[in-house]
């Protein structure tokens, strides 16, 4: 069976990432979404194994020190990673799989599975951005700030991904990233991989 290909996907908090990754997977087949470990707790309507899976604080630090997280990383004082063995039973079913990530965990990813595809999504101004923080009426003003600042930093790695999308509006930015799955999956090599008794038979 084919195997599928990794897409990692960054973003400035504030973004809207979650929102353009639900929609994709929702309108898009044979395309999944890797579930993070993350020492934090749930927030209200999150389900574990579902959003995330949620672990203790001694959990997360035996898989990490055993070698099980493809990728890791902290973010706001929690621990969050992505477990090799689940990406690794997906790609190999045939699936595309999405890692949605912050910039530290997609340069860990990508050195292991350096053919991934990576994706870094922009949000149309700063001020856009800090509005969208806002909206979302979860933060204090003081975590409002220290979010901002981490999105500033998150910005400055741009320059380390293969795609960017701006996220102005919506629909457009769902369709570029639809648009760089579509391509990525015509790849010759892959294409090859996948059709490798027709090119025989046209061959032949």
């Amino acid at each position: 069976m084919p195997t599928g290909t990794l897409f990692i996907i960054a973003a400035p908090s504030g973004a809207g990432k979650t929102s353009l990754i639900k929609s994709l997977v929702d309108s898009t087949p044979d395309v999944a979404v890797s579930v993070s470990h993350t020492t934090r707790k749930p927030r209200p309507g999150e389900r574990d194994g579902v959003h995330y899976h949620f672990v203790s604080v001694a959990d997360f630090a035996s898989m990490r020190d055993r070698g099980l997280f493809l990728e890791h990383a902290r973010v706001f004082d929690h621990d969050y990673g992505t477990s090799r063995a689940a990406v690794s039973a997906q790609l190999e079913s045939g699936l595309d799989v999405i890692l949605e990530i912050d910039w530290q965990g997609a340069r860990q990813a990508r050195a292991l599975l350096p053919e991934s595809a990576s994706i870094f999504i922009l949000p149309p101004s700063v001020a856009t951005l800090r509005q969208r923080l806002i909206g979302r009426g979860q933060d204090s003003a003081a975590t409002i700030e220290r979010r901002m600042a981490a999105a500033l930093d998150e910005l400055s790695h741009y320059a380390e991904f293969d795609y960017l999308v701006v996220n102005d509006r919506f629909p457009d930015a769902l369709h570029a990233l639809r648009a760089i799955l579509v391509a990525e999956r015509q790849r010759r090599d892959r294409q090859i991989e996948r059709h490798r008794n027709l090119l025989a038979c046209l061959l032949s």
